[in-house]
C-alpha cells in the first residue's frame, strides 16, 4: 500500500504556506505533504525534508521530480532539525511540519518488523544504522522494564500480564519474529479487543526502540526556534501518548495550561512564544477516512510564533 500523507490540505492552509516562503519537513517520508507545500511556494520557495529513514529519503525524491532546485533532502532526526538546517543554510523557517508515527511503506514491509499483520524480524528500527532492536529490548528487559515500557508508551492496561508472558515465553528460546510476539500477546488479552490486542505493544517497543518521545520533545523546542516571527508549527499525532505531549508542549508556550497537570491556569511566567491556532485538534474528515483508514486517528495542533 503507497503512503497517503493525512491531512494534505489542512496542513497546507494552517501553516500559511505562500510563495517564496522557506518550510522544514522533519518527517518528509514518502514526500506527499513536501509536494503540497512546493506547490504551492512555486519556484521561490524552499524546502528542507529530514527523515531517519533512508528508504523514505528514496521515495521522497522520486516524488519530488522536478522539483530539484527547491528541496533539500537529509538523512537525519528532527531532534537535530537546527543543526540539520544550519549545515543545508538555512537559519530561519516561515513554517514546520511534524508528521508523527510509522508510514504505510514501513508497516507493508514485513522486513522491517513495524506490524503484527505479517511476520518478519523483531525490528522497528526507522534508522537502519541504529544497534538497538525490539527483539533485544523483549529479549534482554527485565520483566519491570518491560512492564514500565508496555503501560508508559503503550498504555496497554494489561502490561503487566504481557511482561510476565514474555519472560516465561523467552526462557524457551528468544524471542525473534513479529508473528510470535503478537500471537503470544494475542494469547494473554484472549484477543477480544476491538483493533489488534498487539496494537499497543508493538506500539511501545516502536517507540521505545526509536526514542520518538525524547525525540518529540526535542523536535518541539527545535522547530519552535527555528520559526521567523509569524511563523507556523504544525503536528499531527496518531495516538495519545504523543498527542498529549504535544498538547502540554503547546500549552506552556502559549501561556495557557491547558493539561491535567495544571488545571488550566493562566501563565505568570515570562512571555508566551507562541499562540494557539486551533484550540481542539483538527482530524480527518469522514471522506478521509473511507479513502484511507489509517488517518482515522490522526490529529493536527498548529501554533503560531508571537514575537519576543
Amino acid at each position: 500500500m503507497t503512503h497517503q500523507p493525512v491531512l494534505v490540505k489542512e496542513v497546507v492552509d494552517l501553516l500559511v504556506v505562500r510563495r517564496g516562503g522557506t518550510f522544514i519537513d522533519g518527517t518528509v517520508g514518502s514526500g506527499g505533504h513536501a509536494l503540497a507545500t512546493l506547490e504551492k511556494t512555486g519556484s521561490g520557495g524552499l524546502l528542507l525534508g529530514i527523515d531517519r529513514d533512508r528508504e523514505a529519503l528514496e521515495r521522497a525524491k522520486a516524488r519530488l521530480a522536478g522539483w530539484e532546485k527547491q528541496y533539500l533532502l537529509i538523512h537525519g532526526n528532527f531532534a537535530d532539525m537546527i543543526t540539520v538546517a544550519k549545515r543545508s543554510g538555512i537559519d530561519r523557517a516561515d513554517g514546520v511540519l511534524l508528521d508523527l508515527g510509522v508510514s504505510s511503506e514501513q508497516l507493508d514491509t514485513p522486513e522491517r518488523g513495524f506490524s503484527f499483520m505479517k511476520d518478519g524480524p523483531l525490528d522497528m528500527r526507522m534508522d537502519s544504522s541504529e544497534e538497538i532492536t525490539a527483539a533485544e529490548l523483549v529479549n534482554n528487559l527485565s520483566e519491570s522494564e518491560l512492564f514500565s515500557l508496555l503501560r508508559t508508551l503503550g498504555e496497554e492496561p494489561m502490561a503487566r500480564r504481557i511482561a510476565r508472558r514474555i519472560v516465561k515465553e523467552r526462557r524457551n528460546g528468544p524471542i525473534t519474529t513479529t508473528r510470535q510476539l503478537a500471537g503470544l500477546v494475542e494469547e494473554v488479552t484472549g484477543g477480544r479487543r476491538r483493533a489488534h490486542p498487539a496494537t499497543r505493544t508493538f506500539q511501545a517497543l516502536r517507540m521505545a526502540v526509536n526514542g520518538e518521545l525524547d525525540s518529540l520533545q526535542a523536535g518541539l523546542s527545535e522547530g519552535l526556534d527555528m520559526l521567523v516571527e509569524g511563523g507556523r508549527m504544525a503536528v499531527i499525532s496518531f495516538h495519545s501518548v504523543e498527542d498529549r505531549l504535544v498538547k502540554r508542549f503547546f500549552a506552556r508556550h502559549s501561556g495557557k495550561w491547558e493539561s491535567l497537570q495544571t488545571g488550566g491556569r493562566e501563565w505568570r511566567g515570562e512571555k508566551p512564544a507562541v499562540s494557539l491556532v486551533n484550540r481542539r485538534p483538527i482530524i480527518p474528515t469522514r471522506e478521509e477516512i473511507e479513502t484511507n483508514p489509517r488517518s482515522r486517528s490522526a490529529k493536527l495542533r498548529v501554533v503560531e510564533k508571537r514575537d519576543g
